[in-house]
């Protein structure tokens, strides 16, 4: 799938290449929309299987996941199937390393110590799924907005709170499917993140 969205982006800049040129070539640009409406086809069907076989398997983790508020189909399919439906994982903590947005401290000896950043090291799709997710996330979701403002209100910038964000959305993600209870704004501290 994700080499049939490289595909259609490359497609897709190619046609508004042809378009700035004025369409120097006819032929070319009616090739190129067929490529792409080929591709929107072909990446329509996949979701759809995909989206079948999930629910078939994990329905209720599905559920779950869109419960909370800045997680939608996409992002909880995603999750599902890189999880292997949260199998894989035995704490939060665990999830967040594997997606590549929990903090690392870069130091050289005892002299040489540069700020916190977020390691990278892991599943790059799903790290830029959350991001997004994450400005939907700090506006609608109770404990995202909370370390959002906590965050910005010390000086830091908005991408970092956004990356605060991002860890604590999978956090939610992972506590709610393992619970089995569905999101409530209510009781968003009560729940226990390993």
């Amino acid at each position: 799938m994700d080499n049939q969205l490289k595909i259609r982006t490359a497609t897709k800049n190619k046609i508004h290449g042809e378009k700035v040129l004025g369409i120097p070539s006819p032929y070319v640009y009616r090739s190129l929309k067929r490529t792409l409406k080929y591709l929107d086809k072909e990446l329509k069907g996949i979701e759809h299987k995909l989206l079948s076989l999930v629910k078939k398997e994990h329905q209720k983790q599905l559920t779950l996941l869109q419960s909370i508020p800045g997680i939608g189909l996409k992002t909880a399919l995603f999750l599902i199937v890189v999880t292997d439906g949260f199998k894989k994982f035995e704490t939060s903590s665990q999830l967040c390393s594997y997606a590549g947005i929990t903090p690392t401290i870069r130091e050289s000896g005892s002299s040489v110590r540069g700020r916190a950043r977020i390691s990278k090291v892991g599943n790059r799709k799903l790290r830029n799924l959350l991001f997004l997710c994450s400005f939907s996330a700090y506006k609608h979701n109770k404990g995202c907005a909370a370390i959002f403002e906590r965050i910005t209100n010390k000086g830091k910038s908005k991408k970092l709170a956004l990356i605060a964000v991002s860890n604590k959305l999978l956090k939610q993600c992972f506590s709610i499917v393992k619970s089995g209870i569905p999101y409530d704004e209510a009781h968003v501290s009560v729940l226990k993140v390993k």
